[in-house]
């Protein structure tokens, strides 16, 4: 048998799983509500350039439009 080394076993303040496992598990909730917070102002950056593309169609169409009807108009008259 081999002989306790440094005293009683009681001097030790004992493991606590559930605590360790709680807290690991707010460690990777938080990073992962920062992962998510990151991808989701990249989607936003995203469709807000592309609403700016849209517009610049939808623009660019509408002056074509308009292009046409005013030089339709000045054949005619």
């Amino acid at each position: 048998m081999s002989k306790p080394r440094g005293g009683s076993k009681y001097l030790y303040e004992p493991f606590d799983a559930a605590s360790a496992r709680i807290e690991a598990h707010e460690r990777v909730t938080e990073e992962r509500w920062i992962a998510l917070e990151r991808r989701l102002t990249m989607i936003e950056k995203t469709l807000e350039r592309l609403e700016k593309r849209i517009w610049l169609a939808v623009y660019g169409a509408a002056s074509l439009f308009a292009v046409n009807l005013a030089l339709s108009v000045f054949r005619v008259g």
